[in-house]
């Protein structure tokens, strides 16, 4: 065993001002969280439980196995949206969670939230929870009750929003179960989500599932109708066979929901892991490794010590590329490669070792993690001679083409080709979670207005014409001011960039709830296959 030797004071005073820093931004955080928890306010849920009815997350968790996590997605889906009608977790709640023992993507409408209607982050969300549902193998379960589109914004949402229904489709030829439970309205578009699951079970005298309503059947035929009658869970019960399981409330359709599950008969691809020993040292230090300013270096190992199993890490090329560390672990019990920045730029070396790393994983079958702190490939005219672009590129070459599940978090910095590299969005990682630490842009706020302001003077002086220092200044002050607050992890996250801010302490738990998931579907590294690697 290799047990990571840490250097970490916990007493030292920029620990202390890190881990300080880091507990005012988790604040930040845990309040916004509470507004997604909040659903529509007040007086929304009040109106709901009036009329008897459960919470999104009340259902889940009547789902779920008890005592067993829930690892919520996209929780900050449509922060910071110039609409102020589409809230903080964008009416619908998607995650992780285990029932009868199975492993299962599950999402619910919040129908404290405009009824539940669909808006355009809410769509993103499910069409990302779908994603993860089928690069990972997992039944799909969708609580449902929502009245389709939010119509005042159905030009962003009709067109792509068809993509739901096809990937809900996809799922069951994939032999990928999935489960429609209706609580409520399932309207219009709506209506396809249970007439396209394997399984439907909807709850007397609350579900209506029916592509017009009353309203709309009378202006485009002259009949006349009731709910019940038009879509009604009896109805559909007995007479169009739409509903599989006719439930008495909504307890006993998550029951149902329940027994469906464990007849399934779906199994993992992989036998779980025996049980790990936890790493050797205390993850409350995770809060003041990262420095506010992510300009300051810091060592990704300390990181890595109070992640893996046993703190038990064996690197590769200790000697060779020291500003990218790489090596293998185990991480819950399962094998895992890491890929962690050290000091942040990526230069030949760092490429190209990189890129070996990756060929032996595939070659392993072992997962990557890449735990990311770059300012990118690094530019110049030595660094240019020297062949950046090529090795910059055979190190994303890798990464494009590998074939091993792929985990990414954000710790501190992320910028240009380097985000690409380290396994960012653009390149499919089956989870992707940042840090309250962590920031993203194509390069940092100072340099991209410093690069403006460059191109702007010489532009003036091709012309023949005076610059206006002061107005350089004010345009680099608002740019670096508009770069740092698009850079930010909640504003990143809103835009679905990644699957959730997390608390670094989380940061194991977490993994190891994603790497059980991946471990549901069978997967093989590349044998080859990388395309051409520029020598």
């Amino acid at each position: 065993m290799t047990v990571l030797a840490s250097a970490l004071d916990p007493t030292d005073p920029d620990h202390r001002a890190h881990r300080e820093a880091m507990l005012a931004k988790l604040a930040d955080l845990d309040a916004e969280h509470a507004k997604a928890l909040a659903g529509g306010g007040e007086k929304y849920v009040a109106r709901h439980r009036g009329r008897g009815k459960l919470l999104a997350r009340e259902r889940i968790e009547l789902l779920l196995d008890p005592d067993t996590p829930f690892l919520e997605l996209s929780p900050l889906a449509g922060w910071g949206s110039e609409a102020p009608a589409y809230t903080v977790g964008a009416s619908l709640v998607t995650g992780i969670g285990v029932v009868e023992g199975v492993e299962c993507l599950i999402t619910a409408n919040d129908p404290t939230v405009r009824g539940g209607a669909s808006n355009p982050w809410s769509l993103k969300k499910a069409l990302r929870a779908n994603d993860i549902a089928l690069a990972n193998r997992l039944p799909c379960i969708s609580l449902v009750e929502s009245g389709g589109a939010d119509l005042p914004s159905q030009k962003e949402i009709f067109i792509p929003g068809g993509a739901i229904f096809r990937g809900l489709t996809r799922l069951s030829a994939a032999g990928i179960p999935t489960i429609a439970v209706v609580f409520g309205n399932s309207t219009a578009g709506g209506a396809y989500i249970p007439g396209m699951s394997d399984h439907v079970i909807m709850v007397k005298e609350r579900a209506k599932v029916f592509l017009g309503g009353p309203p709309l059947v009378k202006m485009a035929t002259g009949e006349e109708s009731d709910d019940e009658s038009l879509g009604g869970a009896e109805m559909h019960a007995r007479t169009s066979g739409l509903a599989d399981h006719f439930a008495v409330d909504e307890p006993d359709a998550l029951r149902q929901a329940r027994r469906v599950v464990a007849r399934l008969n779906h199994r993992k691809a992989y036998a779980d892991p025996p049980l790990a020993e936890p790493p050797k040292y205390d993850p409350e230090d995770l809060l003041g490794i990262v420095p506010g300013d992510l300009k300051a270096p810091f060592d990704p190992r300390e990181v890595i010590a109070r992640i893996v199993d046993a703190s038990d890490f064996d690197e590769f090329k200790p000697l060779y590329g020291t500003s990218l560390t790489t090596g293998w672990a185990s991480l819950h019990g399962y094998p895992v490669g890491i890929l962690a920045n050290a000091q942040g730029v990526l230069f030949s070396a760092e490429s190209q070792k990189a890129a070996q790393f990756i060929q032996l994983a595939n070659q392993r079958d072992i997962p990557l993690l890449f735990l990311h702190n770059t300012t990118g490939y690094m530019v110049g005219k030595e660094y240019e001679q020297g062949g950046i672009i090529k090795h910059g590129a055979m190190m994303i070459n890798a990464v494009s083409n590998s074939r091993v599940p792929h985990l990414s978090v954000l710790l501190g910095a992320s910028y240009g080709a380097g985000h690409y590299g380290m396994c960012g969005r653009a390149y499919d990682p089956r989870f992707l979670f940042a840090w309250p630490s962590a920031k993203s842009a194509v390069m940092g706020p100072q340099q991209l207005a410093g690069v403006l302001s460059i191109v702007a003077r010489q532009s003036a002086a091709a012309k023949g014409q005076p610059y206006d220092d002061e107005g350089d200044a004010a345009l680099r002050a608002m740019v670096e001011q508009q770069i740092e607050s698009e850079s930010l992890p909640m504003f990143l996250s809103g835009r679905l960039y990644d699957d959730g801010v997390i608390d670094p302490r989380d940061t194991r738990t977490v993994l190891g709830l994603c790497l059980s998931a991946v471990h549901t579907a069978p997967y093989q590294g590349a044998r080859g296959g990388f395309g051409v690697f520029r020598m």
